[in-house]
């Protein structure tokens, strides 16, 4: 069995990290353009890691190669072991300056519109300077970026606990947050905004105002006997209130949308027959001993505290 002790001992570092990009890109062309080498360069590298391995761990495919199952699971090993030596160097380097970090981190938009300022702002009067490198990730794509080493932190959203399976090559921490609850979007005056809630159902002759990501919905509808009439498709939450508060149609948004940019014009309604979200923060258990990892996380969970109520709730492990 070829274990992390081995692949430290007598693959070179290099070799890895070219297996883990021909991986990701399918190509030795591609591998190349990514990491800045000649294409000689991978090939030689592939052909010294098969030599020291014993084993093909590639086979032409068309334009590219694609990996042998030796290959995927050097491949997975490779990215554990890059992502660990990417967390020994972020921890050393917090400890060595001991006021500033830089933080990876990977979120739904809706945690990056709604807790992450107020998160950065308590952060302020600490005594580690954090600067966040932050991209606006699908949950199912943060499982990606952590399993590959290339985020430190993720924040999903699942509606069910553990929708989402963790890879089986990372081992991952899971962190409550929030609990979210789906919302309908009323504008002010509508027949249903005196209902303390509202089902599906009820809104079977409404004009929706719809995310591009829809399945989901339209599987729900179906199952309450309606098919939504569309009339406005958008993922900016800011131009769906607009279009809400000046009667376009009705929209669902989930509870942290609603938290910045409240409009009085809109009226939202609590959704009955709809899962709740559960709001997680996920990371390698190293990661978490990285100073400005560990400092970012903590404000993260104490802003989820300040926001409960309402629109969320505060999530319990």
């Amino acid at each position: 069995m070829i274990n992390d002790f081995y692949l430290l001992v007598v693959i070179e570092l290099r070799q890895l990290t070219v297996l883990a990009e021909v991986c990701r890109s399918g190509s030795y062309s591609a591998a190349a353009d990514h990491l800045g080498y000649t294409q000689p360069a991978i090939s030689y590298h592939m052909r010294a890691l098969e030599r020291a391995v014993g084993v093909p761990l590639t086979v032409k495919a068309g334009r590219g190669v694609r990996l042998t199952p030796a290959g995927h699971r050097l491949a997975e090993r490779a990215r554990g072991v890059l992502a660990g030596l990417r967390d020994v160097e972020n921890e050393f380097e917090a400890l060595a300056a001991r006021t500033r970090g830089r933080v990876r981190m990977s979120s739904v938009q809706s945690v990056c519109v709604a807790v992450l300022p107020a998160a950065l702002a308590r952060l302020g009067a600490s005594r580690i300077e954090v600067e966040v490198e932050l991209g606006q990730t699908a949950s199912h794509d943060a499982y990606r970026l952590l399993d590959a080493g290339e985020t430190d932190l993720a924040i999903v959203a699942d509606d069910e606990p553990g929708e989402a399976a963790e890879p089986a090559a990372t081992p991952l921490r899971r962190i409550p947050l929030l609990v979210d609850r789906r919302h309908v979007l009323l504008p002010r005056g509508h027949a249903l905004a005196g209902r303390g809630s509202v089902r599906l159902a009820d809104l079977a002759r409404e004009r929706w105002i719809l995310e591009r990501d829809r399945e989901r919905l339209l599987r729900r509808c179906a199952e309450a006997g309606f098919e939504p009439r569309v009339v406005t498709t958008t993922d900016d939450q800011a131009t769906t209130l607009g279009l809400v508060g000046d009667g376009v149609g009705i929209a669902l948004m989930d509870g942290l949308g609603l938290l910045p940019r409240p409009d009085p014009r809109v009226e939202p309604r609590p959704l009955d027959d709809w899962p709740r979200r559960h709001v997680c923060a996920l990371l390698r258990p190293e990661a978490a001993r990285v100073p400005a990892v560990a400092a970012l996380l903590e404000a993260l969970r104490a802003v989820a505290v300040e926001q409960s109520g309402g629109a969320v709730e505060v999530a319990t492990a």
